[in-house]
């Protein structure tokens, strides 16, 4: 579990924010059959909704390390011959989905902080046989691609860790082409969270802190410019969790996951 120590030093505490959800993650990466305070692996894929057909046609070992909190494919955005980034690649379970989707004349790009991730995404890419999913090292507030270079932006429990979630949103704007669209599943709350309780590593460490209400959520993604916002699921996702401090945690800020879309005019 990931602690993050409190610090009045804003910049600090961001890069301590990376730096614990590294460290989960690799944690994620490595240990496939340990019990966390989320769902993870095959049995969360189908719990949120993953098709067994798309599970069955990758790698195990991209699917044993799944870590997502929904299903953004719900979404239904991605077309043949698309060029798609994935925010969060983690082992690889959604650009190999996204790789399926767009067939051979597409393009998939996989962006992650974490570097056991990062190998593990690779090394299952390679199994699956694809020439054409790319993985890239960095983090959402800076995505190292080309202005309007994509057509769709996929995201699954990621952008709630991000500590400037307006510099994302404006930077999943920019990868976007015109008429392009973004399908993110994450997690939202029904009430907002303090700047007091966000400086708590407790909360940070279940994976709740850094997200926000779901109305300033889609605030956000309107005032980056993207228009056709649409909620299209609600989903109570820490039901299932091994964790009864994570649950409890949950039913106080009313926190659940979201799966949503919208276009770039």
């Amino acid at each position: 579990m990931a602690i993050v120590a409190p610090t009045a030093d804003k910049a600090e505490f961001r890069e301590r924010i990376f730096h614990a959800v590294q460290d989960m993650y690799t944690e994620v990466a490595s240990f496939p059959a340990k019990t966390f305070h989320f769902p993870t692996g095959r049995w969360a894929c189908e719990y949120v909704g993953y098709q067994q057909k798309e599970l069955e046609a990758i790698p195990k070992s991209a699917v044993e390390s799944f870590a997502g909190v929904g299903y953004p494919f719900r979404a239904n955005v991605i077309r043949p011959g698309d060029r798609v980034l994935d925010i969060g690649v983690g082992s690889g379970t959604d650009v190999l989905i996204a790789a399926l989707k767009t067939g051979s004349t597409g393009k998939v790009y996989g962006l992650d902080i974490t570097d056991s991730m990062l190998y593990k995404a690779k090394a299952n890419i390679d199994k699956s046989g694809y020439t054409n999913i790319y993985v890239l090292e960095g983090n959402a507030e800076t995505i190292s691609l080309e202005k309007e270079s994509v057509d769709v932006v996929t995201s699954n429990g990621v952008l709630n860790l991000v500590p400037e979630k307006k510099a994302a949103f404006a930077e999943i704007f920019r990868v976007l082409k015109k008429g392009g669209r973004i399908q993110i599943s994450d997690i939202a709350l029904k009430n907002e969270i303090s700047e007091k309780c966000r400086m708590n590593p407790e909360l940070w460490a279940d994976c709740i802190v850094g997200a926000v209400p779901e109305d300033q959520y889609v605030m956000m993604l309107r005032e980056a410019g993207f228009r056709n916002v649409e909620i299209i699921q609600h989903f109570d996702y820490f039901e299932r969790s091994p964790d009864e401090s994570t649950k409890r945690t949950a039913k106080q800020y009313g926190a659940i996951s979201i799966t949503l879309t919208a276009t770039k005019d």
